[in-house]
């Protein structure tokens, strides 16, 4: 079993050293935008728990996980009016993890919008992803059916 690196970036932004488009914060789960998004409106929920990824996570912390997910795609999709919402999470470098945290991804989907490559390099504007999150956080707010 590979060991958990402290180091990694989420692990970072987590203890505050990189910073980060905040969208929502508890004691268990940090959301925020991605630094390189697929689409508009893309967000990383991430437990605050060090795991690799879902196969070493202890159950509850995935609980946790999941049920910040679903309170966070349906904000995003209304956030952004989408057509839908794709969800996803990589488990190891065969099925395309990069960063050695556990995380899942969120973007609403449009019709007839493809998704943009995620690892091209390029970094979104600083001031599009903090309107993004802004945005999220608005309809985490009036969500009634998370809290």
């Amino acid at each position: 079993m590979t060991v958990y690196d402290p180091d990694n970036v989420f692990a970072k932004i987590l203890r505050g050293e990189i910073p980060a488009a905040k969208v929502y914060e508890d004691n268990d789960i940090l959301v925020f935008m991605d630094v390189m998004p697929q689409g508009e409106g893309h967000t990383l929920v991430v437990p605050k728990a060090p795991s690799r990824n879902l196969l070493d996570a202890d159950p509850e912390t995935v609980a946790v996980l999941f049920k910040a997910v679903q309170r966070v795609a349906r904000a995003a999709r209304a956030a952004f009016s989408a057509d839908g919402v794709f969800v996803s999470q990589f488990n190891e470098t065969a099925s395309g993890q990069t960063v050695f945290h556990l995380h899942v991804h969120i973007i609403p989907r449009f019709e007839g919008v493809p998704l943009q490559r995620h690892a091209s390099g390029a970094f979104a504007d600083a001031a599009v992803l903090a309107e993004h999150a802004g945005r999220i956080r608005a309809a985490l707010d009036a969500d009634t059916q998370g809290a």
